[in-house]
């Protein structure tokens, strides 16, 4: 029975890395359209600056589609999505931070 198992823990301590690496990307660029909803929500990020926002993160989704047409995510591939990630966090961060709000008395509008 042990002889069974060990190749089968092994073939998973294998997979399990790389099975998660490849949710990352789709899963960050779904916490930071959180993120940018939250913040036009709250009113620390204005109507034009949520356009911008969400025209960065349709791009990154652009530009993953395009490096994943082939199947396949190659580390130089993922490093670009990654530098293109920490990017839109940065301004995300930026944008609610500015000291730009909406008007509490104003409701909120657009997308």
């Amino acid at each position: 029975m042990t002889r069974s198992i060990l190749p089968l823990a092994l073939i998973l301590s294998i997979a399990a890395p790389a099975i998660a690496s490849a949710h990352t990307v789709d899963d960050r660029r779904d916490r930071q359209a959180e993120r940018i909803e939250k913040g036009r929500n709250n009113g620390s990020i204005t109507w034009t600056e949520g356009i911008k926002l969400r025209a960065e993160q349709r791009k990154i989704a652009r530009t993953e589609a395009a490096l994943k047409s082939d199947g396949y995510l190659s580390k130089r591939d993922r490093t670009k999505l990654n530098k293109m990630q920490n990017e839109a966090s940065h301004n995300i961060r930026a944008e609610s931070n500015d000291g730009w709000h909406r008007l509490w008395g104003l409701p909120r509008v657009g997308k």
